[in-house]
């Protein structure tokens, strides 16, 4: 870390990537690792609640026709496969991460572009391919309150949380990844990660360093 990397903690946001219901073990969409990783996601979200952070839940939302799916996906889509329906069960946030009393997600604000107030300094957004800035609110958002340091979780890592990862690169803000809290997150990533400035933290580490602890 140098001073143009080092996250600057008093202007971060926490984002969660894809942890939706139906992406944990035993569900339509079910990504190895996340419900594991569960545990540590919540103890995040806690330290970033109790250090009063803005929290962004970016989500998927697959229509039952197919066209606002990835092309890699759509075809099992169009066949019957139905992660993330908006409104189902599947789709809402995996349990123990809205805040209380458990807000549910409005399926049409999002899928219109809007951005949904969950709960103090919390939101959601909907992403409609594997980057949280392509063609989503979430540069304005986090702009708009003077944010420059991204604090990642989330699920998948190969896919969405990477591909987010590094947008928010190219857009020079400050990185940190909390490793136990992002599936599918192995060695050699935290390694490409860590050659591009971003910061590693554990859950525990990032609740010390926020001062959520």
């Amino acid at each position: 870390m140098d001073h143009y990397t080092e996250p600057h903690w008093s202007r971060c946001a926490l984002l969660t990537i894809d942890v939706q219901a139906d992406t944990l073990a035993g569900q339509p969409f079910e990504i190895p690792g996340t419900t594991e990783a569960l545990p540590a996601m919540r103890r995040v979200l806690a330290a970033a609640r109790r250090a009063e952070r803005p929290i962004v839940h970016v989500v998927r939302l697959y229509l039952d026709d197919g066209s606002n799916v990835d092309p890699c996906r759509r075809a099992r889509v169009e066949s019957g496969w139905r992660p993330v329906t908006p409104g189902s069960a599947g789709s809402e946030l995996a349990p123990g991460l809205a805040p209380p009393p458990g807000a549910r997600l409005d399926a049409a604000l999002l899928l219109a572009g809007g951005i949904q107030p969950l709960g103090a300094r919390e939101v959601a957004i909907y992403k409609p391919r594997w980057g949280a800035f392509y063609r989503t609110p979430l540069e304005d958002h986090l702009r708009g309150l003077g944010i420059d340091t991204i604090v990642f979780t989330g699920c998948n890592y190969p896919n969405c949380p990477r591909t987010s990862i590094y947008e928010a690169s190219e857009r020079d803000y400050r990185i940190v990844v909390v490793t136990d809290s992002v599936s599918r997150l192995d060695p050699r990533g935290q390694e490409e990660l860590a050659a591009i400035g971003v910061a590693l933290h554990t859950a525990e580490g990032f609740a010390a360093a926020v001062g959520g602890g």
